[in-house]
């Protein structure tokens, strides 16, 4: 069974959290179910119900995030595409928060790298994602592993070149992503799946997402709890009042967590929320 740990936490701070950002994919949605336990629908719909505002915080662009449908309607904002766009849900409007593009001569750096190297790129504007350089595995990755299968194919990638790109995802491998990123000085990289790094503009991260809503929304940091599990959840963990990393969390992300919950199949939003006393009941510990 997996590890439950949870740390001493003042009693007022219990209080005073206002605000749960949540990433998507193994966090939300398990990756064995692709679906969102029952466990998390009815904690997360407490938590609404006790006035608190719930947040997506997704390395997923907007037009791929096809998975929450059972807690869109308790949605306030979203931190996507790593935080590179940001909004709130304000009376059925999207109301922008913030928009880092990424410097189009080193859009054209990271695509070039990623053709030499023969290497698929999903390539991610505001609405709308395309693939340069298409290979196989984006299909295995996406729509077999992450049950994504509202990407088209057959979309020119050079059509969505003409607008800002908020998000380049280049299926390679960590060696490759160490020998890039240091020529690309106004990018940042994240990987959350084995097969591929998100790579972003350098203000654009998942922590740096949760300071803009938090200002644009009038929050303390200290009113913020975030939950994640992948590599690019690092940031908005360290940045949030409470950073809680899942069970089913890479070790870097726990190694930076101020408290290590139950895995995603094992009711660990819940089992995280009770014990910080967000909602009522019974805490599984081991």
């Amino acid at each position: 069974m997996e590890t439950f740990t949870i740390f001493a936490v003042n009693i007022q701070a219990l209080i005073m959290i206002k605000a749960l950002f949540f990433d998507i994919d193994g966090t939300l949605v398990s990756f064995r179910t692709h679906t969102i336990p029952q466990s998390t629908i009815d904690a997360l719909t407490e938590a609404k119900a006790r006035g608190i505002s719930i947040y997506i915080s997704t390395g997923r662009p907007v037009s791929i995030i096809t998975n929450i449908g059972a807690i869109s309607h308790l949605i306030d904002g979203y931190i996507t595409a790593n935080g590179a766009f940001c909004f709130i849900n304000r009376d059925g409007e999207r109301e922008v928060v913030c928009c880092h593009d990424i410097p189009m001569p080193e859009v054209r750096q990271i695509l070039d790298a990623a053709l030499r190297w023969e290497r698929p790129v999903v390539v991610v504007g505001i609405d709308d994602i395309a693939i340069y350089n298409y290979k196989d595995i984006v299909d295995k990755v996406f729509r077999k592993g992450l049950g994504v299968n509202t990407i088209d194919y057959d979309k020119p990638a050079e059509e969505l070149l003409a607008n800002p790109i908020l998000q380049l995802t280049p299926f390679i491998s960590e060696a490759q992503e160490a020998e890039l990123m240091p020529k690309v000085k106004h990018c940042i990289s994240g990987r959350w799946c084995d097969d591929f790094t998100d790579i972003t503009h350098v203000k654009a991260d998942k922590g740096q997402g949760l300071l803009a809503i938090a200002a644009h929304e009038g929050l303390a940091i200290s009113e913020t709890m975030a939950f994640g599990d992948g590599g690019n959840d690092i940031s908005i963990i360290r940045q949030a009042g409470i950073g809680v990393a899942m069970g089913n969390a890479r070790e870097s992300v726990k190694s930076v967590a101020d408290d290590v919950t139950t895995s995603v199949d094992d009711d660990g939003i819940r089992n995280a929320l009770i014990a910080h006393g967000i909602i009522k009941g019974d805490a599984k510990k081991a």
